[in-house]
């Protein structure tokens, strides 16, 4: 088992026959969350550290991680500093680094990098590629189903495509439990929402958000970072792949990408998470600028339920938008 600090080329950790797992994931899925960023906190990091990045270091401890991929480059850096910490804790960490200038060659340098320090093949990673892109394939298909068809979830459209930054450490039973709930979801009747939302930035820290969305009559039909985390490009070549992942680069991709969604799914408005304490925050100054939508930009701290403030304000965004559809 090794864990991640975010998406990387999974392909090169299954072609080394080694169990992938999401550091994030297992962070918000723990039983208490909030007793892992409490637990950072004892150990000494200061409030003001973003809660994945002490959730991610309280679930190593936690689990006995003892091997991890931490990206160094187009994510947090503060996870920098972690890496130090957990590997004066005897943690074997591994760095990849997504280049800012988004040059393929330098990409393809950082993958074979990591494909050597893995000790593995770019055959058997073109090998691991084509196993996950049929995957990735149904994975399409979920997302089809939930903008085009209205039987999936905004919620379980999340839930999935999250899961796809490591396959749940299990591509054969993250398939099986897909195929299940594919053949489910066909069976639905039709949710036509009166509001269609798009969600952009990371996946929400709080708990039951999507369901509080519908419970006022709209729906999230579009999750922007969880969709790119499914790689939902389709092009053969592995290093083309990692380029067109947009979330590591700069802002403009991931604005083209949002746009046409925009277009493409209908979407009459955007919530735009974003985390406290983290860089990307000041993104929402461009999206705000560039996108021809209202947006209504959500600020998270620590795992839990939505707080009433929050819910206020989701509940007058939706009753704005449904104005405007009616005017």
């Amino acid at each position: 088992m090794i864990g991640i600090t975010a998406t990387v080329p999974v392909e090169i950790i299954f072609a080394a026959g080694l169990r992938p797992i999401d550091l994030n994931n297992l962070f918000i899925t723990d039983e208490d969350p909030s007793g892992l960023v409490s637990q950072a906190e004892v150990a000494g990091f200061s409030h003001n550290i973003c809660a994945w990045i002490k959730g991610i270091y309280s679930v190593v401890i936690k689990k006995g991680i003892e091997r991890m991929i931490a990206v160094t480059g187009g994510d947090c850096s503060n996870t920098i500093a972690l890496c130090d910490v957990l590997e004066r804790m005897g943690v074997q960490v591994h760095t990849f680094e997504y280049p800012l200038n988004r040059n393929r060659e330098d990409l393809r340098i950082q993958m074979d990098r990591l494909r050597q320090d893995l000790g593995t093949t770019w055959e058997a990673m073109e090998k691991a590629k084509s196993m996950l892109d049929r995957i990735r394939s149904k994975l399409r298909r979920l997302d089809a189903l939930s903008w085009q068809e209205n039987v999936v979830t905004g919620f379980e459209n999340s839930r999935f495509l999250v899961n796809s930054s490591d396959f749940s450490g299990d591509p054969k039973k993250f398939e099986k439990d897909l195929d299940q709930f594919l053949s489910e979801a066909r069976q639905r009747m039709p949710e036509n929402p009166m509001i269609r939302l798009g969600y952009i930035g990371v996946p929400p820290i709080f708990s039951r958000f999507y369901e509080y969305i519908e419970s006022l009559g709209a729906r999230v039909v579009f999750n922007e970072v969880q969709r790119q985390f499914s790689m939902p490009f389709d092009v053969d070549d592995i290093v083309d792949q990692y380029l067109e992942y947009t979330y590591p680069y700069a802002i403009h991709g991931r604005l083209k990408d949002i746009e046409e969604a925009i277009r493409q799914r209908q979407l009459d408005g955007l919530i735009h998470y974003t985390q406290m304490f983290c860089y990307r925050q000041i993104y929402d100054i461009i999206i705000r600028d560039d996108l021809t939508i209202p947006v209504l930009t959500l600020e998270g701290d620590s795992p839990g339920r939505l707080d009433g403030r929050t819910c206020l304000r989701i509940e007058t965004f939706l009753e704005m938008l449904k104005g405007i559809k009616q005017n």
